[in-house]
């Protein structure tokens, strides 16, 4: 079974941890599903064993060098100066130095999913992924060191809730001690001078205020009582948006000390966001369901999108116009307020975007990379 980065984010908790174990394993499973509700006690705590075991050996394990990881699932992508960097499943990172005619694969110390990644510069760089691996990087992603995963964070959700006393956070935390590192992060941002912030599965949100040594749990922070998926973020400046299942959104601008929820009219799930000077706040997900706010989120607008299917990617190119990606392997150039799709033949099932520097696009689909040779110029209007 592939394991694809949004379709995980509407699956039930023992799917999840299914699915995750599916992962670990050294090769691609054709099918799964959900353990059986066990008989007793005993049967389910060696069910979860057989569960968990696999995702922390994954979390331990190296990547595998393949001669076709460009032919892997491939999930996020950025630039590291000149270079691209590209993650993806069974801890494939992926690097090139010339627009994306040749690749090369890094070391990577993990075999989990990887969801996303983001460079500070050309050499500092940080990746996440499933189990709640946060990897980072000091060369320009040719070598990487694992500094968090999902057990460590469970630890420092517990610390949180235990300074502040809730009794719902503290039960919250309880439950993820006791799950193990069984939950993605999903997407991860640069907040300047050495802090990043990267979120996940089931309201995971963990924060790092020295270039990724240190970090601390962020979740006590955000309005998330049910412990929603978070699905996207995005920084400028002091300005934080994430967004996630249900129509979650929250905005904060004093740079992560606190966060408000924003009243976005649709209720379902993004998979993407913007946060740009020119379009202001940019909301994209199920359905093909797309909303713009130009006021901080206090009024919101829906963006035309005459295709009916679930957005998981967006970009912003160099001229400041943002393209989206969907599941049915359209690519879609937005003008003011609606979508268009680009006049190009449908790729398969699209999970990231990168804008290039050569004017082109970097498609990262389900069946590995798709360079589209799409100059802003010709975007459909």
């Amino acid at each position: 079974m592939l394991l694809i980065r949004h379709p995980l984010r509407q699956l039930s908790a023992s799917m999840l941890c299914a699915l995750l174990s599916l992962a670990a394993q050294p090769s691609v499973a054709q099918a799964g599903g959900a353990p059986a509700a066990s008989a007793s006690a005993s049967a389910s705590a060696s069910a979860s064993a057989s569960v968990f075991a696999p995702v922390s050996a994954a979390q331990q394990r190296p990547a595998i060098v393949s001669p076709h990881a460009t032919r892997a699932v491939l999930l996020g992508a950025a630039y590291a100066g000149a270079r691209i960097v590209v993650v993806g499943e069974r801890g494939i990172i992926l690097l090139s130095d010339d627009d994306g005619k040749n690749w090369q694969q890094a070391s990577v110390p993990a075999s989990v999913t990887l969801t996303a990644v983001r460079f500070a510069d050309r050499r500092n760089g940080v990746a996440v992924g499933h189990a709640g691996v946060v990897l980072l990087s000091s060369d320009g992603g040719a070598h990487w060191q694992r500094v968090l995963d999902g057990q460590r964070i469970a630890t420092l959700a517990m610390d949180a809730a235990s300074k502040s006393g809730d009794a719902a956070a503290i039960a919250a935390a309880t439950r993820l001690v006791a799950d193990g590192a069984d939950k993605p992060l999903l997407d991860v941002c640069l907040l300047g001078n050495g802090r990043m912030l990267a979120i996940g599965a089931y309201g995971l949100a963990v924060a790092s205020e020295d270039n990724g040594k240190s970090w601390t749990s962020w979740a006590e922070r955000l309005s998330n009582p049910k412990g929603l998926h978070l699905n996207t973020v995005r920084s400028r400046g002091n300005t934080i948006l994430i967004a996630g299942e249900r129509g979650f959104a929250q905005l904060s601008s004093d740079g992560g000390r606190s966060f408000r929820t924003l009243d976005v009219p649709y209720k379902g799930s993004f998979f993407t966001s913007e946060l740009d000077q020119a379009s202001g706040l940019v909301l994209a997900g199920l359905r093909g369901n797309a909303w713009r706010s130009a006021d901080e989120g206090r009024s919101w607008q829906q963006i035309d999108n005459p295709v009916p299917v679930s957005i998981t990617a967006s970009s912003v190119r160099a001229d400041g116009s943002l393209v989206f990606a969907n599941q049915a392997g359209m690519l879609l150039a937005m003008r003011e307020q609606s979508l268009a799709p680009f006049p190009s033949a449908p790729l398969p099932p699209l999970n990231g975007l990168l804008a290039l520097n050569n004017g082109g696009l970097l498609a990262l689909t389900i069946q590995g990379l798709a360079p589209v040779n799409a100059p802003a110029a010709g975007v459909p209007k």
